[in-house]
């Protein structure tokens, strides 16, 4: 697998879920690492085992403020942009702080890397863009309206980042994330995701709920699988490769049914009690696609993406992970 090395890249948003991930281990891999993040949604914890370490650089700041963009890229060779406020539900509850972290600040980033000549940008696209569309799986070429404020900032960043590559001579990829989970996913608040939500609250020997009757499935994708879907997305030389965006998923679906079931059978490996524990069930909440399943042909095609973990490798993983640190 082709990997980011020895060069200078900014993280966005790197004290997050995904953007940490990143930034250790394209530290392992010897290269310079700047993270700019503002700490709205990101965690200190999360880079303090970085801060010693001479190749990495902690910028606080915000995408909303071009100068701390203009800054962050100093120097930079590529840019992986994650800075971004998720959520489906906290955009539909406040649509304009989403839209102003999730366009306006990606268009300082653009910016920002165009006035600094960086050519290269990653940026986190998001599954949400299919909106509407039924077709099944989801090919990159055929999308639908989006469903939600959150749908409709990503969809536009793909609209700007297309913009952009065309006006200014730029290489700008997006990869489109289908529900992305691992470790350092934060469990807590009103806007978790689901798999560290209910991991949370079996270990806590409590109840999770499903949103419907449990038969809405998602393709769920292991972390390593976005940090390779990176790394390739940085480094690939093809011109056709370029300017266009990826799925990143790992090409399966999963039923909530199904998930809950083998987090139950995966948790009480450790504790016993867990297998017992009732599930229950609400209304299905507004914004919500039933289905989501990702055609990942396109980018084994041009990127060479290759997920090496399956929903149930990668559970066992986290589920590693979330005992030792929530324990």
């Amino acid at each position: 697998m082709r990997k980011l090395e020895n060069k200078s890249v900014l993280v966005t948003g790197g004290a997050g879920f995904i953007g940490s991930n990143l930034v250790e281990t394209l530290l392992d891999q010897n290269n310079k690492v700047v993270c700019l993040d503002n700490f709205a949604t990101g965690k200190r914890k999360n880079v303090k085992p970085f801060l010693s370490n001479p190749n990495f650089t902690l910028i606080e700041g915000d995408i909303r403020n071009l100068d701390d963009c203009h800054k962050a890229v100093d120097g930079i060779d590529i840019v992986l942009h994650q800075a971004a406020l998720g959520s489906v539900p906290r955009s539909i509850k406040d649509p304009i702080t989403s839209n102003d972290v999730n366009v306006s600040g990606f268009i300082n980033m653009l910016v920002a890397a165009k006035d600094a000549g960086v050519k290269r940008i990653v940026y986190a696209a998001s599954s949400s863009t299919y909106g509407d569309s039924i077709n099944l799986p989801k090919v990159e070429h055929i999308i639908g309206k989006p469903l939600s404020p959150y749908a409709i900032t990503k969809y536009v960043n793909e609209l700007y980042a297309d913009v952009f590559a065309k006006l200014y001579d730029m290489q700008i990829i997006g990869l489109r994330y289908f529900n992305v989970f691992g470790r350092r996913q934060d469990p807590d608040g009103a806007y978790a995701a689901v798999i560290p939500k209910f991991v949370k609250l079996l270990i806590d020997k409590e109840s999770p709920i499903i949103n419907g009757d449990g038969t809405f499935s998602r393709d769920f994708t292991y972390i390593e699988n976005v940090v390779q879907a990176n790394q390739l997305a940085a480094t690939v030389e093809y011109e056709e490769a370029v300017n266009t965006v990826y799925n990143v998923a790992y090409g399966e679906r999963t039923t909530l049914n199904e998930l809950t079931t083998w987090l139950k059978e995966f948790l009480s490996e450790f504790d016993s009690e867990i297998a017992n524990i009732e599930i229950k069930h609400r209304e299905e909440r507004v914004g919500d696609i039933p289905h989501s399943l990702a055609s990942i042909d396109k980018g084994r095609k041009l990127l060479a993406y290759d997920p090496q973990y399956s929903i149930k490798a990668g559970l066992k993983e986290a589920i590693q992970w979330y005992w030792e640190n929530l324990k």
